[in-house]
């Protein structure tokens, strides 16, 4: 069984990547609304994923015989200034994320709870990748600058992303 303190830390955390599936739904509109339909894309699978993120700590709760609770979501900004602003957002909220995570393994460790540890491993090698993939599309929008025919190349590499 979780302990409690795990169990709060856990919920919050459920509460924190849907509320990042939020923030990237959010991201997609406002890329829809200026018909960047690639990077719509890359965003709305970005929500699937941290969707699949907050059902994976939902599932290791309940496996473990804890209670979900589930609170209200914030609502998240909906416009940015540029493509770059957006995608700079997302890299600091990835950054922020890593964190979140960094924090749960650490009251994992001082519970003693292997488990919990050893799930949030996955979750430390994911973060890699997320601030990977955002800081590389911050970087090419920077060399891209404000080239609109490097912009429609991103967009429409941005629209292969696929559900993992």
């Amino acid at each position: 069984m979780l302990s409690k303190k795990i169990e709060n830390v856990i919920n919050k955390q459920i509460n924190a990547e849907l509320w990042s599936a939020y923030l990237y739904l959010s991201m997609s509109a406002y890329f829809e609304s200026i018909n960047l339909g690639g990077f719509a894309n890359w965003m709305r699978v970005q929500a699937q994923e941290e969707l699949g993120h907050a059902m994976k700590f939902y599932h290791h709760v309940v496996e473990r015989r804890g209670r979900i609770t589930v609170t209200a979501i914030a609502a998240p900004s909906i416009s940015w200034k540029s493509p770059m602003n957006a995608f700079e957002d997302a890299f600091k909220h990835e950054q922020k994320v890593t964190g979140m995570i960094n924090d749960l393994t650490n009251v994992a460790a001082a519970e003693k709870d292997h488990a919990t540890a050893n799930m949030l491993q996955w979750f430390i090698d994911e973060q890699v990748e997320e601030e990977s993939s955002t800081d590389a599309i911050v970087q090419k929008l920077k060399m891209i600058g404000t080239n609109t025919g490097g912009l429609y190349m991103l967009d429409r590499e941005l629209a292969q992303r696929k559900v993992k």
